[in-house]
């Protein structure tokens, strides 16, 4: 049995362990993505005026206003002081050609106090300049950069969210093949520092994975649950608890609104918005509204200014609307819910380390030099174990060469 497991170990990490190398080490970057981000790019974040802010609602028209061909779809609703406004944009419809203008950025950095642009870059570029570097390894991290087939499946995520999978099963494996004798458990959690590089690199990916194991399987398990949420995760949860319905596959969003009907203004929706709040009794005011078109969908983010990631809890309340009539069709309160909605409503606060704030960012980096760390020593360890195959191989070989000559 010992070998069959040893084999599938063996494959597994060969498989997987590019992958787990590359997003190990991008995902210790991202971790701090803001700071980093604004460390290369200060345009983007610090206002060049001191001037008193304007609401965000009056800048997202005025950015409208001075370009009609874009429209903004993300819109963070609250100013932090000295800060600028970071909001994402899409082209409208070429009335001539019936398809989006191209206009060669989708994000947009604003001085609140004036209204000027005074940053745009095409956030996820396939690119490595200084102001696409962050959102070019944030891309990375999760797609690979892998085309989106015609009927919406994101290659890379999939992609990904297998490798998820994958790791989870062989972590277990790679914990019973570090306990091969329950006298000798002890070795299983030592490092032998002065018996040579292989020996040490041994150590590292056995013992090192055994310290490690628990936080390993949070960060692959929380890995399927967002790349593979709707056709994986969901399915296997609902078999244990019952879920509530994903606001994106509300029925009421598969009905096509008339041609001639508009998308309820911003202002209308942080009314629906105010008022939902208010009856839900969150304790924040929306904090982020952002509009998918293709879906007719609205949603409302709850949080105070400058706090998107909900550091130190459980992440932030989501409320969701038809576009079109205002009728809701969706919400997400942390903490609400069956054992299968909070489940999925802390995915991405485990997987960022934000839901322990600071200290959680900092393990969360740390543990993807770890998981780089493990996917490399694995692999010196087969190429070690492959090269002595063929050696004795090939002794074996001359052996019998010599022994016909005979």
């Amino acid at each position: 049995m010992r070998s069959i497991l040893v084999r599938l170990h063996r494959w597994f990490g060969i498989g997987t362990a590019l992958f787990l190398f590359l997003s190990g080490l991008t995902g210790a970057i991202i971790a701090w993505n803001q700071e980093l981000d604004a460390a290369l790019n200060p345009e983007f974040y610090y206002a060049q005026s001191h001037a008193p802010a304007l609401s965000a609602l009056e800048l997202a028209n005025r950015v409208e206003a001075a370009e009609p061909r874009l429209r903004v779809t993300y819109l963070p609703l609250g100013i932090v002081p000295g800060q600028t406004l970071q909001m994402r944009v899409a082209g409208r419809e070429n009335p001539q050609t019936h398809e989006p203008y191209e206009l060669g950025f989708n994000q947009i950095a604003v001085d609140p106090g004036t209204g000027v642009i005074q940053a745009r870059r095409d956030w996820g570029a396939l690119s490595v300049k200084r102001a696409n570097l962050l959102p070019f390894v944030y891309q990375l991290h999760y797609t690979l950069y892998l085309p989106t087939t015609g009927n919406g499946i994101a290659i890379g995520v999939w992609l990904l969210g297998i490798v998820g999978i994958v790791w989870l099963f062989d972590s277990v494996i790679a914990l019973v093949l570090a306990f091969p004798s329950i006298k000798t458990w002890r070795k299983s959690f030592a490092f032998r520092m002065r018996r040579g590089a292989y020996t040490l690199a041994f150590d590292l990916h056995r013992s090192g994975g055994v310290w490690v194991w628990g936080l390993l399987g949070v960060i692959a398990v929380t890995s399927v649950s967002m790349n593979l949420e709707r056709p994986v995760m969901r399915p296997v949860l609902s078999l244990f608890s019952k879920l509530a319905p994903d606001p994106e596959s509300d029925p009421r969003l598969l009905v096509k609104p008339a041609p001639d009907a508009p998308m309820l203004t911003r202002e209308r929706l942080v009314e629906l918005a105010t008022a939902a709040g208010q009856e839900t009794k969150l304790s924040n005011p929306p904090g982020v509204i952002f509009a998918v078109p293709a879906l007719n969908l609205y949603g409302v983010g709850y949080f105070k200014p400058g706090s998107m990631y909900a550091d130190g809890s459980l992440g932030n309340p989501w409320i969701y609307w038809n576009a079109t009539t205002g009728t809701q069709v969706g919400t997400s309160v942390p903490g609400r819910g069956t054992a299968g909605d909070i489940f999925l409503q802390v995915q991405f606060q485990l997987h960022s380390g934000r839901i322990l704030g600071l200290p959680g960012r900092i393990l969360i980096s740390f543990m993807g030099v770890m998981v780089a760390l493990l996917s490399a020593t694995g692999l010196v360890i087969w190429f070690r174990k492959l090269k002595a195959r063929r050696s004795v191989a090939q002794r074996v070989k001359i052996g019998r060469s010599a022994g016909r000559a005979s």
